[in-house]
Parts: structure tokens; sequence; C-alpha cells
């Protein structure tokens, strides 16, 4: 038998053992998944199913479900120029790189070495004086090295670093997701605030004019001087209150300039005071809900790694055999280096057996376990976490609904209020207390409507946010990214 065909077989026997790994098989635990929202209806009766990961379909612009074009720019920007995404893109591309890297040990490693060596050697110092030998060697070796996998130790290393890599995508996608949520939340907290000068302006103009009725009034006598000066206290009350307003949008818009990556300086948005409601968003099954949060992904992800990570702690304590062989041409001269006479080889397999290690491989599985202990904690705990998120976000917009149908209420009869009292004051009916006190209670209706609709949007946002957005269906090109051979 020729000694390529017994390396052959060794490296054949060797993987067939491979197919035997140590450690426990990874299977997904089970988490109380309910049936349904507590806070929400479905207009038809739903099925429970259980929950499958497809976190790896493709989101989509799900902030064009508010049919709002300045947002459609603004996230779009984000997408492409934020710098926390960029740096949770490029953790992606370790966790890859580190993935393909592991599977290379899945592989034999094969070197050439070329050398050529020539010397001189006084033949005196064997005895012989007076004369030299001069010699010259070209070897061109090809170095073989291979560990055969028998405990799965290596395959085993490659899960992990897989499971890893796919973490990493999904914590990428968590960055996006929270991302396009936090430009949305504060784009429609910004628009509210516009909604809130534009009442301010026009209640320091219907005070100005106010303030100039009342001092005609003075200066005929009709009334006194303490009903000018309550007017100019709200006149600049509500001209403190709208500098306060300026002050609120122009951090939001300093925020805004550093999620889409702009220097703040340079970032001017033109006020649009928010009128619309926010959009209906049907929030699904809770199983559908764990299927896309990216967050629980990465945890599920987390989990697989830490069980492959016990596979790799108990090989460590059998045996590892490696293959290494050399094979080549060597040769005095050059003309004769590839002739069939000067070609070499050798074969030399070796076992590596720990014999003592002083409890360290006993401690290594220990703390193996104990590691994926702690990753199924947290993934149970990210669940819980992301039910809670989603009822919060329901039952905000639930009561939220509620209340802004009230202040709608509120915010008719205070601007009838502050009617009839002006008219009155007029007649010379009421004093001007009561006009201060009926332009406060519709001042305050006022900014509360305004207030309320930009706090629907943002909890809008936080429910879409809360369900791990919207997706579009898979793409072949999505998917064969996302296959092995991204790793």
């Amino acid at each position: 038998m020729m000694p390529g065909d017994r390396l052959l077989m060794a490296l054949t026997a060797g993987a067939v053992l491979a197919g035997c790994a140590v450690g426990p098989t990874y299977r997904r635990p089970s988490v109380a998944t309910p049936a349904l929202w507590k806070s929400s209806t479905p207009s038809a009766p739903a099925r429970w199913k259980e929950a499958a990961p497809q976190d790896t379909r493709t989101r989509g612009a799900w902030w064009e479900a508010f049919e709002d074009k300045g947002l459609d720019v603004l996230a779009v920007q984000a997408v492409h120029a934020n710098q926390t995404l960029e740096a949770a893109l490029a953790r992606v591309e370790q966790a890859r790189a580190a993935a393909r890297i592991s599977r290379a040990a899945l592989a034999p490693t094969v070197e050439a070495n070329p050398s050529y060596t020539k010397f001189r050697r006084s033949l005196s110092s064997i005895g012989s004086s007076g004369r030299s030998i001069e010699s010259e060697t070209v070897d061109v070796p090809f170095d073989l090295s291979y560990e055969v996998d028998l405990w799965g130790k290596v395959r085993r290393a490659f899960q992990e670093a897989r499971a890893d890599a796919q973490a990493s995508a999904a914590a990428y996608e968590t960055a996006l997701l929270t991302l396009s949520g936090e430009v949305a939340r504060n784009y429609f907290l910004l628009r509210a605030l516009d909604a809130e000068t534009d009442v301010l302006r026009q209640t320091v103009q219907l005070r100005q004019e106010a303030l100039e009725l009342v001092r005609q009034r003075f200066e005929a006598g009709i009334v006194g001087e303490l009903d000018v000066a309550r007017v100019r206290t709200e006149l600049a009350s509500a001209e403190a209150d709208a500098v306060d307003v300026n002050r609120r949008r122009a951090e939001l818009e300093n925020a805004l300039a550093v999620l889409i990556g702009k220097p703040a300086p340079e970032f001017v948005l033109a006020p649009s005071p928010l009128v619309e409601d926010p959009p209906a968003i049907p929030p699904g099954l809770p199983s559908a809900m764990l299927e896309r949060r990216p967050d629980v992904a990465e945890a599920e992800r987390a989990m697989a790694a830490a069980n492959a990570r016990i596979g790799v702690a108990q090989a460590a304590a059998f045996p590892v055999v490696r293959l290494t062989g050399s094979g080549g041409f060597e040769s005095a001269e050059v003309d004769s280096l590839f002739e069939w006479d000067s070609r070499v080889w050798s074969l030399g397999p070796s076992v590596s057996v720990p014999l003592f290690a002083g409890g360290r491989n006993v401690a290594n599985v220990q703390s193996a376990r104990a590691a994926y202990d702690e990753a199924v904690a947290d993934y149970r705990q990210r669940v819980l976490v992301a039910f809670q998120e989603v009822e919060d976000a329901l039952a905000n917009l639930r009561l939220l609904a509620e209340q802004a149908d009230a202040q709608s209420r509120v915010l008719a009869a205070a601007r009838d209020a502050a009617a009839i009292s002006m008219a009155r004051y007029r007649q010379g009916l009421i004093s001007f207390l009561d006009v201060v006190d009926s332009e406060r209670a519709r001042l305050e209706a006022e900014r509360g409507a305004a207030q309320l609709r930009g706090r629907r949007m943002a909890s809008t946002v936080l429910l879409i946010k809360a369900l791990g957005g919207g997706w579009d269906e898979p793409r072949a090109a999505d998917a064969a990214a996302e296959g092995p051979a991204a790793l």
C-alpha cells in the first residue's frame, strides 16, 4: 500500500469517527406563550401556534405605515448614516469572520515551505587539513497537519462561533429597529411641540389683543389697573411657555441630527404641526411576536452558543489525535529537483492524552453548564419582557385613545367658555379674572390635546418596536445571504 493511500484511509477514518460529538444536543427551551393579548380583542378568533424563529426575514420600511414623507426621509437617512448602526454592522462582519475561521479547523492544513541551502564545510573539522567541500540543497516540501475531530471538539467550536455570528446579526437587527423607532418617536414628539407652538402663538396674539382692549377700558375709567396687570401677567406667561417649548424642540431636533448621522449645527427641520391621528396597528398573536423580535432571537442564539461550549469543554478531557505528513522533492541540483527519484515523504500521527490537569477540565465543564443555565434564564426573561412591552403599548394606546376622546370634549367646552367669558367681559357683565380663568383652561386644553396626539404617535411607534417591526416576504438573495455561505 502506498503512503498516500494510508494517509487517505486515516483521514477517512477520522472523518467517520468525527460523526460522534460529545456534549448535549441543543434544543430550544420551552416558554409559556399566551394565546392572545389581554389588551387587544381580535376581530376574528385566533388560533394558537408554537413560535418558530423567523427573525431572518427582512422587516421592511415599517415607518411607511404612518404615511409621512418627512419621517420616510429621516428614517432612510438614519439607516444609511447612523454611526452606532455602522458599528453594529462591523461587529456582525467580525463574528462571521470568526465563524469562518472556526470552520477552517475542520479541514486539513497544507503548507508549502520551499527552501534553498548552500554551505561550505572545512574538512579539518574531521582531521583532514587544507581541503573543504561545498554543497547546495533545494527542498520543495508540502506539509500537512490535521486534527482528527474524534469527539466533536472542533465541530462544537464551529457551532458556537456560528451561533455567536447569528446572535450578532440579531443584535444588528435590534439596533436597526431601535434606531428607526427612536427616529420616529422623536420626530412625532417634535411635531407635537410644533402644534403646541402654534397654540401658544395664537394665545399670545389673543392676549395682546386683550391687553389692548383692557388698556382702552382702563383709560376710559371702566376698569382698574389690576385688570391691566393681570392681562400683562397672562401674556408674559404665554410667551415664557413658548420659549420653553422652543427649547425642548431644539433638543429633539439635535437628537434627530445625531440619529441620522449629521452634525447638529447643520440640521434644521422645518416646523410641521402634528394634526393626524396614529394608524391602527394589528398586534397579531403573541407567538408571532416572538418570531419577529430580534432581541429574543439574539438571546436564543446565545443559548445555542452556550450549549456548544459545553461540548467543547467536555471534549478537552479526551485524547487528541493529529495527523502530520510531509511530501515533496529534494535535490542537490535544480535540474533534477522534480525527478521521480528526488521525491521525499514522511507520515507521523500523534496522540495527546490528558492525564492530569488539577481538575481544570471538570471545572471548565461546570462553568460551561452554569453559563448555559444563565443563557436560558436570560432568554426566558427576555421573552417575559417582550410580552410586557407589547401589553404596555397596547394598554397605553387604548387608554390614550379614550383620554383623547375625553380631551376633545374638554377642548370644545373650554373654547366655548373662553368665547362666552370674553363676550361678557366686553359687555361689562363679569370681571377680567373670570376671563383669565377661562383663557387658562382653554390654553391648557389646547396644549393637552397636542401633547396627547404626540404621545399616541409615540406609543404606536413603541408598539411596532415591541412587536418586532414589520417584515417583507423573504427574498432569495436575503435567504442566500443568511445561509452557510454567509459564514
